[in-house]
């Protein structure tokens, strides 16, 4: 089984560069196979989720020509199937997107009902409401979400509650339906912004991602396009608490600084010193934080998946912080984890209650989630002593080369296959 050990008690110091969003990219993908053109997609992180979501695309018929590690060329003129392999689904949730995408092109599309992380209920009745909406029947059978439609026809969605998957989804029909579709209360994430300029990059006609309210015209046909992914939010996000809770000095390259003012928000109220510059932001931690209390919200508010990372910096901060979490229900799952490493951390409902500790020791822990796996790698870093994380298998769905970026900045981390891996480790740092 694979896992992190880390050898704790270094600032992280130093340059790192982020890598194309996986959120947009997981969509950007799915949307790719909607011309029967070439598509050229470059900075593509190179993570399980990507890799797993381009196997499902080439076992449809698309092809599939990997350029190099962050460029693919996709062409989905050969396309004979629009019933997605449950072998590909189970692994991750975005493959849902290729529902929107198939039914968008062919007016009918078979996935199976999405796996992905646990981390609480994540239905998926606002998609089915869009689709049928412009016109699709929409029925589950045997496992599967199976989509059809003579058709497809603009309309007026108002979704109930706010959808970053529902909105993609949706902007992905519509922009091969007849007339006009406008999504009220729709998702405003950098990523639905992101997968919106792609389509227009095809030829679709999509004004007003970004905000709240986004217009459609639909289109005949869609066109070849040479695309490059938006840096990602949360990458980058997640090596600023690293900073943070380290007290290290770390220089985040390749972002764009205004996706990221929630969490430099609350960096600079606990006492981080934050730079901005056009395309990078530094992050300096050189005493103990202070406390506060943060609230998850849709996008711009503060991220649902940085919560589990920002809780982490919280537990080595002076005083009592409450973390809310208004998105996901099961998002706290890290927190007996952390408990193990000797944080004071007890959760009420949506609720975790911090109160802050001088230092973590490490432990043993396994990684419940993505985000999750991701702060309890950063609780290593900052915790005295050996800590192993299991389950590690989450955290590379999300992030690229984890462990090496990290090891560039300073850490104590090696990712191991055995026990003997993991005692040789320990006797090198000593």
């Amino acid at each position: 089984m694979e896992q992190y050990i880390i050898k704790g008690g270094n600032p992280l110091v130093g340059e790192v560069e982020i890598g194309g969003a996986k959120n947009a990219a997981l969509a950007i993908l799915a949307a790719a196979i909607m011309t029967d053109e070439t598509v050229r997609i470059d900075n593509l992180p190179d993570v399980r989720d990507i890799n797993v979501l381009l196997e499902a695309i080439e076992m449809i018929g698309a092809t599939v020509d990997r350029v190099d590690r962050h460029t693919v060329r996709i062409n989905g003129s050969t396309i004979g199937d629009v019933s997605v392999d449950y072998e590909y689904i189970k692994k991750i949730r975005a493959s849902y997107y290729l529902l929107g995408a198939l039914l968008g092109k062919y007016k009918k599309a078979e996935v199976p009902l999405p796996g992905g992380c646990n981390i609480g209920s994540r239905p998926i009745d606002q998609h089915l409401k869009g689709f049928r909406a412009l016109g699709a029947s929409v029925d589950i059978l045997h496992g599967a979400i199976v989509a059809r439609a003579s058709s497809l026809e603009g309309s007026h969605i108002f979704l109930d509650m706010v959808s970053v998957g529902a909105t993609i989804n949706i902007m992905m029909a519509a922009s091969m339906a007849r007339g006009r579709t406008i999504i009220e209360n729709a998702a405003r994430e950098p990523h639905v912004v992101d997968v919106a300029n792609f389509l227009n990059s095809m030829g679709a006609n999509i004004k007003g991602a970004g905000t709240d309210v986004i217009r459609i015209r639909g289109v005949e046909q869609l066109h070849a396009t040479d695309y490059s992914i938006v840096p990602d939010m949360i990458e980058a996000g997640t090596y600023m608490t690293a900073a943070a809770a380290t007290k290290g000095d770390i220089l985040i390259k390749n972002v764009i600084p205004k996706h990221l003012e929630a969490t430099t928000a609350k960096l600079v109220e606990i006492g981080c010193q934050i730079e901005e510059f056009d395309d990078a932001v530094r992050v300096i931690a050189s005493r103990r934080l202070r406390r506060t209390h943060v609230k998850t919200l849709p996008y711009p508010g503060f991220p649902t998946d940085m919560q589990p990372q920002m809780a982490v910096v919280l537990t080595m901060s002076e005083g009592t912080s409450i973390v809310t979490e208004s998105i996901f229900e099961n998002r706290f799952k890290y927190a007996d984890e952390l408990a193990r490493m000797g944080a004071d951390i007890k959760v009420e409902g949506n609720s975790a209650i911090i109160d802050g500790v001088e230092r973590l020791t490490g432990a043993r822990v396994s990684a419940p989630d993505l985000r999750a796996g991701a702060a309890l790698v950063i609780a290593g870093l900052a915790a005295d002593g050996i800590t192993m994380v299991d389950d590690i298998v989450y955290v590379q769905r999300g992030y690229e080369d984890f462990e090496g970026k990290l090891s560039s900045l300073g850490a104590n981390i090696q990712r191991v296959f055995s026990e003997k891996e993991a005692q040789k480790f320990k006797l090198r740092i000593g």
